[in-house]
């Protein structure tokens, strides 16, 4: 197992198992060589048991054959998002309240939607893969960040007035949306 020590002016010591299944230890500047070696014996059985479910979940990708979209069909879907998903922002953004201001469509790697400070608003294209009622979530869950800039109790609430079973959208796109992000 390979281990990488990267010691700076944090606090406490953390361990985190990446994707390559090497292992990261982030540690403050003083702790000791031998300190680490200690940590790393106590947590053995943690950190074997999440190498193992990377290994899993690296199965499991390789195993889901995602076909990947071409320059011209993640073009397509751009175009395709720049028609529906402005419309959608404007109509929810009527009921919510909540003023916005530019629109930007982009084909992320790794987020739905965003929402800037001054309200600027961010949209995957690989959004219009999915069925419109998850669309509809991204668009309110961004909207909603014109009120609340977070992810707090408060936050929720505003959703859930637009949304009350926004939770079955979220699942959704947990288990879908990887596959789907993956095929950009």
């Amino acid at each position: 197992m390979q281990i990488t020590v990267i010691r700076s002016k944090r606090k406490t010591v953390s361990i985190q198992v990446n994707a390559d299944l090497t292992v990261t230890v982030r540690a403050p500047q003083h702790t000791t060589s031998k300190e680490i070696e200690h940590i790393l014996f106590e947590k053995k059985n943690w950190i074997e048991k999440h190498i193992e479910k990377m290994k899993d979940r690296k199965a499991q990708y390789e195993e889901q054959k995602v076909e990947r979209l071409t320059n011209e069909e993640i073009q397509s879907l751009a175009e395709q998002a720049l028609e529906y998903i402005p419309q959608r922002v404007h109509y929810f953004a009527g009921l919510i309240g909540v003023d916005y201001g530019r629109i930007t469509i982009r084909n992320q790697k790794t987020r739905w939607g965003s929402c800037s400070g001054k309200g600027n608003l961010n949209f995957n294209c690989l959004l219009m893969l999915m069925p419109p009622d998850i669309i509809d979530y991204v668009v309110v869950h961004e909207l909603c960040h014109r009120k609340e800039m977070n992810h707090s109790p408060a936050f929720w609430r505003e959703v859930a007035k637009i949304l009350p079973d926004y939770k079955k959208a979220e699942a959704w796109l947990k288990a879908e949306g990887g596959s789907i992000m993956r095929r950009a």
